[in-house]
């Protein structure tokens, strides 16, 4: 295991995705994704919590679920994508907008630095931790800033992923679509959106997906309107401006969009679709299962009440901004 650090974490990742699997079989109407989330936050908080696990739980967490959406492409073709039509479009804008606008704003009325709270904009505006990841270096965030706003984010989101499937159910009924933009639009990282999306069913893990790749895609232009705004505070203050870096789009959109592409023009076999549909849910299951894992209750408590409020508010705007948008717009 010394030679190959990634087994433990990664093995711990399958076993409880595959037990989860296991019980969802006697638990249908919970479903595996569920369970496998809410096993590893069980398990990662009491029995798992060795420093060995990480480097494991972590690929799990974001390799195999990037894989997983690259898969996702396979089962998708442009004629899905257009059922979103120019309203999906303009509901991203506009939540994207809403969000960035809200958490810059509460954050400065709660005392938070400038650069923490474009971390915060970011983070809940585009997906969470790559895109903390990802604008922190383009505006000359410290890295405790960055891990601070990282742990807040992931907190905001996974209350949000056990939340807001059942509050889609309740407000949008059998509605596919005004679903689907409520967990897509809103939710932080693709983990989150899957895995909430997994509550409710597998057509709106593929729907809510395509809103979050749209966001996804806008990451570019939130890093160079953010470093922008970095840099013109620094011209008028005695703050260091932030290094310039560009920024390419995540390679697994450019991944989903590639296999999309196939799928719309090239006749596929059959067996294609059913193995990427098999193996992404696999892939699926499993990084769910290492979010829960690592998912660290006592970091959140650690934070103190000032960041609790800060998250409770700006996934209060996001909520509300996306069910007046969706009813307004009506997607």
């Amino acid at each position: 295991m010394k030679n190959y650090p990634i087994l433990p974490g990664l093995l711990l990742s399958f076993a409880v995705a595959a037990v989860s699997k296991g019980l969802a079989i006697f638990f249908p109407e919970i479903g595996g994704a569920t369970i496998a989330i809410l096993l590893g936050i069980l398990l990662g908080n009491t029995f798992f919590r060795q420093s060995e696990l990480a480097v494991g739980t972590k690929f799990s967490e974001s390799r195999l679920l990037e894989y997983s959406v690259v898969l996702l492409g396979f089962t998708v073709t442009f004629q899905t994508i257009s059922e979103i039509g120019l309203k999906g479009i303009i509901y991203v804008v506009l939540m994207m907008s809403i969000t960035i606008t809200g958490a810059y704003l509460i954050g400065r009325k709660l005392g938070f630095g400038e650069k923490m709270r474009l971390l915060m904009a970011g983070g809940n505006a585009v997906c969470g931790s790559s895109a903390i990841g990802a604008i922190a270096p383009a505006i000359g965030a410290k890295d405790e800033e960055k891990g601070q706003i990282i742990t807040l984010v992931n907190l905001l989101g996974t209350v949000m992923m056990l939340t807001l499937p059942f509050l889609g159910i309740a407000l949008f009924g059998d509605d596919l679509l005004s679903k689907s933009a409520l967990l897509g639009g809103t939710l932080q990282s693709v983990g989150q959106v899957v895995a909430g999306a997994s509550l409710i069913d597998a057509a709106t893990v593929q729907y809510a997906m395509l809103f979050k790749i749209m966001r996804i895609m806008l990451l570019v232009v939130v890093v160079f309107v953010f470093e922008q705004k970095v840099k013109q505070t620094a011209a008028t203050s005695d703050l260091p401006a932030a290094k310039s870096r560009k920024l390419p789009v995540p390679w697994y959109v450019i991944g989903f969009l590639i296999a999309c592409i196939l799928n719309s023009f090239v006749p596929l076999p059959h067996i294609l679709d059913t193995a990427a549909h098999f193996i992404s849910t696999w892939f699926e299951t499993t990084a769910l299962a290492a979010i829960g894992l690592r998912l660290d209750f006592k970091k959140f408590l650690k934070e103190g009440p000032r960041f609790l409020i800060y998250g409770v508010s700006v996934g209060a705007v996001q909520t509300v901004s996306a069910v007046i948008l969706i009813f307004l717009l009506r997607i």
